[in-house]
């Protein structure tokens, strides 16, 4: 027999208002009934009825995420934090994938929305803004992550990508390298964003620029390790070939690694590697990566506030944009002697 709400309060002779509280949390009611209330639940295996709670209150309690990849560990370590942070106010999260193609994110997007989500949280792989526009216009809550567009004032959380571009560049300057590759990231405002970062450091120690150390990879989220690798042939061939190499991200990174070893040269003696990201396997690697912090998890919670604000809004409120700094991490693969 299906347990009901108003079985409960019945039961232990409370109001259904008093039950529906305590199942959302609510402040205002005493521990002793608390308690209660939530050892009945637990007793009958208590399920609420999604379907009548959004009746009720017009929500699905739905929040959708979109990524460029699942399998990247950056996205997953924002849609964990995420989906963690959400939870706690009763929310569940659906998750995405674009695989870095524009047209299948616009198909996401409806997709998602169709289904009546609160809100969306977006790490887009397009330029084209007219379908957030159409969402800002219907007053749909929205947050894009990690990639902000160009002519959108849209909310934003992500990391001071052109800090984290000088100071990765910075440090293996400062670690003696004076021939500083760059294998950058695509044409959006993370990979812009750090390219100039690493431009700057150059100019700032008065190092040249070359178009030769600079090698483009078009799918630096989903299929990542390889396209590290082979940008770090193109780099071994240079002539004179670098002392140093600051990627993207750290997948990126780690194809590059496996490049140089299988070269016969050593890490950092012969090049010094940093990536950026600092996953949590950077330091059980054949020779520890030295990253950029971009504190995914944080981003993640930062995104589930800000997304929860715009839910709870009354009116849609001014686009806020939430930039945090990104720090050095140091670790073998930079440590000359």
């Amino acid at each position: 027999m299906t347990i009901r709400m108003k079985d409960i309060a019945k039961d232990l002779g409370l109001s259904q208002a008093t039950v529906s509280k305590v199942l959302r949390d609510h402040p205002d009611i005493g521990e002793k009934t608390r308690q209660r209330v939530l050892e009945r639940v637990k007793e009958l295996d208590y399920q609420p009825n999604s379907l009548a709670r959004s009746l009720v209150t017009g929500r699905s309690y739905l929040i959708g995420l979109i990524a460029p990849s699942l399998l990247h560990p950056f996205f997953a370590e924002v849609a964990k934090a995420l989906s963690s942070a959400i939870r706690d106010k009763g929310y569940s999260l659906i998750v995405s994938s674009s695989e870095e193609d524009p047209e299948l994110e616009r198909e996401e997007i409806s997709r998602l929305l169709a289904r009546s989500l609160d809100a969306l949280v977006i790490a887009s792989t397009g330029t084209n803004i007219e379908q957030f526009e159409r969402m800002e216009a219907k007053a749909q809550p929205y947050v894009l992550v990690d990639r902000e567009l160009t002519g959108l004032g849209a909310n934003f959380v992500g990391i001071n990508d052109e800090r984290a571009g000088r100071l990765a560049t910075e440090h293996l300057i400062d670690m003696g390298c004076r021939r500083v590759a760059h294998i950058r990231g695509q044409g959006n405002s993370t990979g812009i964003g750090r390219f100039e970062g690493y431009r700057h450091a150059l100019r700032h120690h008065d190092l040249p620029y070359s178009d030769d150390y600079v090698v483009s990879r078009s799918l630096v989220d989903t299929e990542t390790t390889r396209q590290g690798a082979e940008a770090m042939r193109l780099l071994l061939e240079r002539d004179p070939r670098p002392d140093g190499v600051f990627c993207f991200n750290d997948p990126l990174a780690i194809g590059a690694m496996s490049t140089i070893f299988e070269a016969g040269l050593r890490i950092p003696e012969d090049i010094a590697l940093i990536g950026c990201g600092n996953l949590p396997n950077n330091d059980w690697l054949r020779v520890p990566l030295s990253s950029i912090d971009q504190h995914s998890q944080m981003i993640g919670q930062r995104a589930a506030e800000l997304v929860l604000s715009l839910i709870e809004s009354k009116q849609m409120p001014r686009a806020r944009t939430i930039i945090l700094e990104p720090t050095l991490v140091v670790r073998s693969s930079t440590k000359r002697k």
